[in-house]
Order: structure tokens, then sequence, then C-alpha cells
């Protein structure tokens, strides 16, 4: 019985000590806490407890940012693909690095949990196959830590890179591209500082 309460108190006070704890940064009401486009606001709406972002009819692309950075973090965002050719993202520190979600505007092939750096392109491909549920919820993960960002596809390990252009600290965005007819829904956006 003292090893069981001990290995307890180990394991409760592990969790603490990490602080990898993810805790919501979308509250499923409004959009505090991030930094909504303008004049692109009407793109980013909440409803039913979810962020819908939809593309426009003059199809403008947009970027929601969190109001705070981060260094090292946790960041994990769960989605459905709505309607459309969906290309959205999720931005790590700034405008720089991107997870992928969706049919990249480039290749018009599925690159989803794939990095994406402007001046790279992809410089390295997610092993999706048999992991992403097209047209269901999927959950993205995404740790980065210093330079280096790991990717796990619903719960599936699928991409780790290293980025010499990641900045050492910025806000996390979610990308609406420009050029698609497209919607998406994201259920929860969760993050820990690490």
């Amino acid at each position: 019985m003292k090893k069981a309460i001990l290995c307890f108190l180990i394991l409760g006070f592990s969790v603490v000590v990490s602080g990898q704890k993810l805790k919501k940064i979308f509250n499923g009401k409004n959009l505090s806490g991030w930094v909504v486009p303008q004049p692109n606001y009407d793109n980013w709406t909440v409803k039913d407890k979810m962020l819908l972002v939809k593309s426009s009819d003059d199809r403008k692309g947009s970027i929601l940012w969190t109001e705070k950075s981060y260094k090292d973090f946790i960041v994990e965002v769960t989605y459905k693909d709505v309607s459309g050719v969906v290309d959205s993202g999720v931005f790590l520190r700034g405008e720089n690095d991107q997870i992928q979600i969706g049919i990249s505007g480039s290749l018009k092939r599925d690159l989803t949990a794939s990095p994406y750096i402007p001046g790279l392109r992809y410089p390295s491909e997610a092993k999706t196959d048999g992991i992403l549920k097209v047209g269901e919820w999927n959950t993205i993960k995404i740790k980065v830590v210093d330079k280096t960002y790991t990717v796990w596809l619903n719960g599936k390990e699928v991409m780790t890179y290293v980025s010499e252009k990641i900045p050492a600290s910025g806000p996390i965005g979610i990308q609406l591209h420009p050029g698609n007819n497209m919607s998406i829904q994201y259920s929860k956006i969760l993050l820990a500082e690490i």
C-alpha cells in the first residue's frame, strides 16, 4: 500500500513539475485571447462551442493569432474539414514555420501534419497513410522545443523536423489560406508551455 501511495505521489508530482497539462486557449464561447484579423473578422466565428473558419466571397486569407507569444510549447488542435478544398494550418512562433492542414495549394495534394516554410516549401513530409481520417475529426499535436518540432496525428508520431528558420518565440496562428472556397471547424485548441 505504501508503495502504491508513493508511486501515486511521484506520478502526480511529475505531472505538476513538467507543466505539460494542456489547457484550452480557445474557450468555445468567443475569441478572447486571440487577435482577430481585420477586415476579415467574419471569416472567424464561434458557433456550437466550435471555431468555424470560412472563406468569404473574395477568398482572401487571414491568420488568427494568439495574443500571447510562446517559446517552447505543445499545441493540440482537433479539427474537421467542412466544405471545399481545405488549406489551413497552425503557425509556430509567427508567420514562418507552419504545420499544414489539408491540401497544399502549390502541390495540389494532402500534406496534413507536414511543415511548410517559405523558401523551403515542404522540407519534410509527414507519414499519414492510414492515420488521417478524411472528412472526420482529426487531432494534431505539435511539440516545439528550441528549433525542433515533433508532430502527432491522431495519437501517432508522424514527423520530426529541425528548422533553422523558426523564431525563438512568437504567437501561434490558425490559417485561412487565400484563394480557396472552404470551411473548417476547430473543436479544441489546447496548449501547454514547457
